[in-house]
C-alpha cells in the first residue's frame, strides 16, 4: 500500500491528491513546500466608505441654511456695492467747509465791450499761432530739402563720405537741456530721494 501511495504522489507531482478509504475518510496530502511569507496585492485606492442613509428632512434643512447664508452674503454685497472707499486727500477739511462762504469769490460780471475785446484778442492770438506754425513747418521743409540735396551731391562725389555723413552721431544721445519751467524754483529746497511712508488706511469689507 505504501508503494502504491508513493507512485501516486510521484505521478501527481505538486498536485493535491484525495484518497478515499472504504470508511469514507477524506485526507488531503500536500507535496508543495510551505510558504511562510506572502506578498499582498497593491491597493491603489482607499476603500469606499459606506454611505449613510440620511433623513430627507435633514438634507433639506441643510440646503435651506446654505441658501439663506448665500442670500445674506449677496444682500450684504449689494448694500455695500455703491459705497466707495473714502480718500483722505480728496476730502475737504471741516474748517474749510465752515469757511466756504468767505473763500468763495463772487462772479465777475463783464461788460459787452470787455467780452467783445476778449473775443477779438482770442481770434488774433489764434491767427498769430497759426502763422507761426506754418512758418515753422516751411522752415523745416526747406532745411530737410537742402539736406537731401547736399547728401545727393556728396554721394556723387564719394560714397565713403556719404556713408560717414549718414551715420548717427552717438555723442548726441546723452543730451540735456534746461529751459523755462511751469513754476519758479524754491530756494534752499531739499529734494526728496524717492522714499515715502505709506499712511493710507486699509479698508476691509
Amino acid at each position: 500500500m505504501l508503494k502504491t501511495l508513493w507512485c501516486a504522489c510521484h505521478l501527481a507531482g505538486n498536485h493535491v491528491l484525495s484518497l478515499s478509504t472504504p470508511t469514507a475518510i477524506n485526507r488531503n496530502i500536500f507535496t508543495a513546500p510551505t510558504l511562510q511569507f506572502k506578498i499582498t496585492e497593491q491597493l491603489c485606492a482607499e476603500p469606499l466608505k459606506k454611505k449613510k442613509k440620511m433623513d430627507p428632512a435633514i438634507i433639506k434643512a441643510r440646503e435651506d441654511r446654505r441658501r439663506k447664508k448665500l442670500e445674506k452674503q449677496i444682500r450684504r454685497l449689494e448694500k455695500n456695492a455703491r459705497q466707495l472707499k473714502p480718500i483722505d486727500e480728496l476730502e475737504i477739511p471741516l474748517n474749510v467747509v465752515d469757511q466756504i462762504g468767505k473763500r468763495k469769490r463772487p462772479d465777475v460780471k463783464l461788460s459787452e465791450q470787455e467780452v467783445e475785446a476778449r473775443a477779438l484778442l482770442q481770434k488774433e492770438w489764434s491767427r498769430y499761432k497759426r502763422a507761426e506754425y506754418m512758418s515753422t513747418v516751411a522752415q523745416i521743409d526747406r532745411i530737410m530739402g537742402a539736406q537731401k540735396r547736399a547728401l545727393d551731391m556728396l554721394y556723387e562725389e564719394s560714397e565713403d563720405l556719404y556713408n560717414e555723413a549718414v551715420m548717427p552721431d552717438l555723442k548726441l544721445i546723452p543730451y540735456s537741456i534746461k529751459g523755462p519751467v511751469a513754476t519758479p524754483p524754491i530756494k534752499n529746497y531739499d529734494s526728496p530721494d524717492g522714499e515715502y511712508i505709506d499712511v493710507s488706511k486699509k479698508w476691509i469689507n
